[in-house]
């Protein structure tokens, strides 16, 4: 009973997360292109590649409904745990092959790999065991914070293409909220893995990373709907809000 009422005050969070799960594994069996998969196109060279593919899209659309009611979310929280596990795996080559091309990291591998957290914060809010779900909380805390770091390092080596997707008419500039958020990213990385103010500064980053995708991305959709990329990069930035979101509704010490 306990681990219910925690799942119900995470609701909010379990809804954004599991319906960009959903968006993101629906649109990936609609396009099979890479501009949609982006770094898990990997996946279909493996044997039988595609139909592995597949399947884990399939098996996100299925956790993404399931988290989103209390009594299934647990079951659903390992299932797009092991997704996401995979998902981040499958970036793996890519960085083998370029290991001094730092966007094959933050821009893959740990950006699925918060996904990753957000399960385990979800897992988290399940258990009936106190003790347990501090634990699982902690590696979530943790785990997202090692993430939020190669965030920040991605725009701030990236600065210029991270400002050309301000939108023009915000003021004051878009290269001030290219380094305004970079510098965001850095706190963040630093509260959530001192612990210090981590469920703040998890709540704040949940905020920006939303802002990101409703004054980013939705624009690009609205302007080139039939462009994948934009729809992709929708819903992965959403699936990124909903995993620090979840992680901000965990106890973690």
């Amino acid at each position: 009973m306990c681990y219910l009422l925690r799942m119900k005050n995470a609701s909010y969070g379990r809804i954004a997360f599991g319906a960009a799960a959903v968006l993101f594994g629906v649109i990936a069996l609609m396009w099979h292109d890479a501009e949609t998969w982006q770094n898990l196109v990997h996946i279909w060279s493996l044997p039988l590649g595609k139909v592995i593919g597949e399947c884990l899209m399939a098996a996100q659309i299925a956790g993404g409904i399931g988290i989103v009611y209390p009594r299934t979310a647990r079951p659903a929280s390992v299932i797009l745990g092991v997704v996401y596990l995979c998902f981040s795996l499958a970036c793996v080559p890519d960085i083998i092959a370029a290991t001094n091309v730092y966007d094959k990291y933050g821009c893959s591998f740990f950006m699925f790999f918060s996904f990753f957290c957000g399960a385990i914060a979800l897992y988290a809010a399940s258990e009936a065991d106190a003790a347990r779900a501090l634990a699982f909380g902690r590696v979530a805390r943790v785990g997202l914070g090692v993430c939020t770091i190669s965030f920040m390092l991605g725009q701030a080596l990236l600065l210029r293409e991270t400002a050309g997707a301000v939108p023009k008419w915000i003021p004051p500039s878009q290269m001030f909220w290219a380094i305004a958020t970079t510098v965001a990213f850095g706190l963040a990385a630093g509260a959530i893995l001192l612990n210090f103010r981590a469920r703040q500064a998890t709540r704040l980053m949940t905020l920006m990373l939303g802002l990101f995708g409703v004054l980013v991305w939705i624009p690009h959709l609205v302007a080139h709907p039939e462009a994948h990329f934009n729809w992709s990069e929708f819903a992965l930035t959403f699936l990124a809000t909903g995993a620090a979101w979840t992680v901000s509704e965990v106890k973690s010490a």
